[in-house]
């Protein structure tokens, strides 16, 4: 077999398998395949073989156009992917930063105008061309730090004109960046100004005006909603995900994160791929999102960030059997931040996960959280070619060496996008 692409020698080559048709749940999540003294091989933008150095180098044919990549000492994972991010935007929000400080709520930041609708605001000013080079510039630290693949929203224009900006701006940095971006339309993520006191008129517009349009020009697969007491109900986020479900939409939702309000046994009884945040879901929802399979995106950066006193409960819903993915949330406010691998300790920490469940979380489970487990998210053969090497002994090491990027090269698609300096 001749190879176009092959890594060997690598200490641990931790491929994430078992679980391309349904996610990693219970005690799975926690069991990870590590082949020491392993080597992967790769044809064109595929994997063709996973295995010891002992035991594929024999089946290759090495010739002088093969690129070889020695991991002696090193950690081989799937590139990592990130199933919750807000990538396009405009502006910052360090100015909040002092009210954050002491103690001001976010909703009450919101209420003031600031949050999300200060990025609203910038967001709307921008050009389509400033909102792509910005996005750009996150998608190139994203790649560096071994996030190969991200689930990209809108939702910062709340108008019909600036969410088909965002989007086209998603798609753009799409055609031209390594990384893959899977778009989601947001258009639900806050009431704007225009529309206070009045949210059924504005519910109305992202039903009867937004969702057509986006849909009429294939700007995004999955659809979005803020479900928040202040912000989306539950019967409009009901009625906004039901309209996207017949025009074709796969479903997700902002759930649980602030106030309990059902979201989670929303997300259930509409069979959403996933429902994300969950700080404060109820066991009812745990029991129903474990029931239909819906995926638990897990965001503890973001509570982390906003300093609260309680995480998602995830070793409960580990334990009742609900899929669990890991994410970003990058944004300006929440979450400026857009490092898997600070998450991977956050997760260990806070969350209580173990490195293993941490590495499927990030990997084939975020994949099942994006619809893309059949194509990544596991290091094997026929699946594309999305690699990090990382500058770590072992997987374990990732979570426990917080604040470095320990990305050394990265693959994409078969093509060794980052570490090419040898």
């Amino acid at each position: 077999m001749k190879a176009d692409l092959i890594i060997k020698n690598a200490k641990q080559l931790v491929t994430s398998q078992g679980a391309s048709r349904k996610p990693k749940i219970k005690e799975e999540l926690g069991q990870i395949e590590v082949i020491t003294d392993g080597v992967l091989a790769v044809v064109g933008d595929s994997i063709v073989a996973v295995g010891t150095t002992s035991e594929v180098l024999q089946q290759l044919d090495i010739t002088p156009e093969t690129k070889v990549i020695d991991a002696t000492g090193k950690v081989v994972l799937p590139g990592l992917v990130d199933p919750h991010t807000h990538l396009v935007f405009a502006g910052s929000r360090e100015n909040e930063w002092d009210l954050k400080l002491k103690g001001v709520p976010y909703l009450d930041i919101l209420a003031q105008g600031g949050g999300i609708l200060s990025t609203v605001r910038a967001t709307r000013a921008a050009s389509l061309e400033e909102l792509v080079q910005t996005g750009l510039k996150y998608a190139d630290q994203m790649l560096a730090q071994g996030t190969t693949t991200a689930e990209a929203k809108s939702g910062y224009g709340l108008t019909t004109e600036d969410e088909i900006k965002t989007l086209e701006a998603i798609r753009e940095i799409n055609q031209r960046h390594p990384l893959d971006l899977v778009p989601t339309f947001l258009g639900a993520h806050a009431v704007p100004l225009e529309y206070k006191g009045e949210p059924e008129k504005f519910v109305d517009l992202v039903i009867e005006e937004m969702l057509p349009e986006v849909a009429a020009k294939n700007l995004a697969e999955f659809c979005d909603v803020f479900c928040e007491q202040g912000v989306f109900s539950v019967e409009q986020s009901r009625r906004i995900l039901k309209a996207a479900k017949e025009q074709g939409f796969k479903l997700k939702i902002h759930a649980d994160e602030i106030v309990p309000l059902g979201g989670a046994e929303l997300a259930a009884e509409l069979e959403a791929v996933s429902a994300d945040h969950l700080l404060v879901i109820s066991d009812e929802g745990i029991r129903q999102m474990a029931e239909k399979q819906v995926m638990a995106v897990l965001l503890p950066g973001t509570t982390f960030y906003l300093r609260e006193d309680h995480y998602a409960p995830a070793r409960k819903m580990i334990e009742q059997g609900v899929p669990v993915a890991l994410a970003t949330d990058f944004n300006p406010g929440s979450c400026p931040n857009n490092s898997l691998q600070i998450i991977m300790t956050i997760a260990c920490l806070y969350l209580k996960m173990t490195p293993a469940e941490v590495i499927n979380a990030m990997t084939i489970n975020a994949a099942h959280a994006i619809g893309r487990a059949k194509e990544i998210g596991s290091l094997e053969p026929g699946k594309k070619a999305d690699i990090v090497v990382f500058d770590a002994p072992t997987y374990q090491y990732l979570p426990y060496r917080f604040g470095s990027n320990l990305a050394e090269k990265i693959i994409k698609n078969g093509q060794l996008v980052i570490g090419g300096e040898d």
